[in-house]
């Protein structure tokens, strides 16, 4: 859908035309009727593209990387990048994505009341600094996702939130990528000879966006590594959980073992003392139930706590200690006989 914006700003003295959700139709009417050459549309189109500048006969292509609005539906942890063309002619602005985007979406809705659109470089330099704003706000959305799945992963004993993890990482690395081509992209615009600013404030916002755009990839980096270190720990407590699980599945099976072993002698086809007694099968029952407890006690933990706070609590002090506590006595008593 191609739509022209005259009334983005009162001072505006080109036209901006937005293109977004763009089909065959409107790729025909960008190569007829605005005279651009179908490599650049098919370099827009392109969702591996890198930020770039590139000076044309007419003029001049600018392509940088936004964040993408679409969610996939199998993975909806993965934030993806998309390329956005942004094409300067003398008399107007034409700006070309393949999706729709919230960064363009607020310029066109007169969302962001300070960026400089009075001019063609301006409305481009706005265009980056606000797509860097959403890349901040997206990762910081991003680690609150992190921060929630670690709580579902300290009683987890499956894969599902080490891939929701996975899955953040990826859209963590496609940040990165982006906001490291569109840094390069910033930088060129103030040294390139075909990109000039009108006012101070432009070149303050220019700076302004650099600085922000620096801000998210420090945080994108910072988030990275947390998460990296987190995924190697997590996986550590999940083979801990498993290995808990398979310790007491191995204590019951052995519990059951005792009980077992004293009702084969009864299986045998021998005399055993007290099988003719009507009460045998009590003493049966309670045999199994003492030796099953017994055995038990003696393969879980309880008992290793046990003998630890036993011999914590037979442990003699210290010389040291023992001199000081026998000095405090001898205070309390020379306290009581001056009263």
């Amino acid at each position: 859908m191609i739509v022209k914006r005259t009334d983005i700003t009162a001072n505006q003295n080109y036209t901006w035309i937005d293109a977004r959700n763009i089909d065959r139709d409107d790729i025909s009417t960008l190569t007829d009727e605005y005279m651009l050459e179908s490599e650049i549309l098919a370099d827009i189109m392109d969702s591996d593209e890198q930020a770039r500048i590139e000076k044309e006969d007419d003029y001049t292509v600018i392509i940088c990387r936004l964040p993408s609005d679409e969610e996939d539906e199998d993975n909806p942890l993965v934030r993806t990048c998309i390329p956005l063309g942004i094409v300067v002619y003398p008399d107007k602005v034409i700006t070309i994505c393949k999706e729709d985007s919230v960064v363009i979406d607020d310029l066109a809705r007169r969302r962001v009341r300070s960026c400089p659109v009075d001019t063609k470089e301006g409305l481009v330099i706005s265009i980056l600094g606000r797509s860097a704003l959403v890349y901040i706000r997206l990762l910081k959305y991003i680690n609150r996702q992190k921060d929630l799945v670690e709580e579902q992963l300290h009683k987890s004993i499956m894969n599902y939130e080490l891939i929701q993890l996975l899955q953040i990482q990826k859209s963590l690395v496609y940040f990165t990528t982006s906001l490291t081509g569109n840094e390069m992209l910033l930088e060129k615009l103030q040294k390139t000879p075909y990109f000039h600013l009108n006012s101070d404030e432009e070149v303050e916002f220019l700076e302004d966006a650099i600085t922000d755009n620096r801000q998210a990839i420090q945080m994108a980096n910072i988030y990275s590594d947390i998460l990296t270190g987190t995924m190697d720990a997590f996986a550590s407590v999940i083979g801990n959980n498993m290995n808990i699980i398979m310790k007491r599945l191995t204590m019951i099976s052995l519990s059951l073992m005792f009980p077992t072993f004293i009702t084969g002698f009864f299986g045998m086809n021998v005399h055993i003392p007290g099988t003719d007694s009507p009460f045998a099968w009590l003493f049966l029952v309670g045999a199994c139930a003492l030796v099953a407890a017994i055995g038990t006690f003696f393969i879980s933990d309880r008992k290793n706590k046990m003998l630890l706070k036993a011999n914590k609590s037979k442990v003699d002090r210290s010389p040291s200690e023992r001199k000081y506590l026998s000095r405090k006595r001898q205070a309390l008593k020379e306290e009581k006989e001056g009263n």
